[in-house]
C-alpha cells in the first residue's frame, strides 16, 4: 500500500466544512478491485492447496496401492516436505515392515506420485 498523500487545501477546506474527514473513504472507493483470476494463484500458493492435494490423494489411494496384510496395520498420518509419516498399529509388524516391505512400500508410491511427492518414509507406531 502506497503511503499515505499530502492533503490539499480543497480537502481541508471540504473536511472542515463537512465536520467529517472523508478522505480515507474517497480513497477506498477509487482503489480498483482486482479481478478473481488475477488473485487466485497467489492465494493457492500461500495456502499450499497442490501440496495439501498430493496427501489427500495418497491417503485415498493408500489401500488400493499397498498390500492388504500392510494396509490392515499401518495407516497413512501425514505428509510433510516429501515425508510420508506412517502409524503402525504394533511394533512387531513395524519390525516387518521396515526389515522387508519399506523399499517395495516406497517404490509402489513413488512410481503413483513421482518422487518429489513422496521422498522417504518414517514409521512410527501409534
Amino acid at each position: 500500500m502506497p503511503p499515505p498523500k499530502k492533503r490539499s487545501a480543497r480537502q481541508r477546506v471540504l473536511a472542515q466544512w463537512r465536520g467529517v474527514d472523508l478522505a480515507p473513504l474517497e480513497i477506498a472507493r477509487a482503489t480498483s478491485a482486482r479481478r478473481a483470476g488475477d488473485v487466485m494463484p497467489k492465494v493457492l500458493a500461500d495456502l499450499r492447496m497442490d501440496s495439501r492435494r498430493a496427501e489427500a490423494e495418497v491417503v485415498k489411494v493408500w489401500n488400493s496401492l499397498i498390500d492388504p496384510n500392510i494396509t490392515a496395520h499401518a495407516q497413512p498420518a501425514g505428509l510433510r516436505k516429501g515425508t510420508l509419516f506412517v502409524t503402525v498399529d504394533s511394533s512387531v509388524w513395524l519390525s516387518e515392515i521396515v526389515r522387508y516391505r519399506r523399499k517395495e512400500i516406497l517404490d509402489r508410491l513413488q512410481h503413483s506420485f513421482g518422487k518429489n511427492v513422496v521422498q522417504k518414509i518414517s514409521y512410527r507406531v501409534g
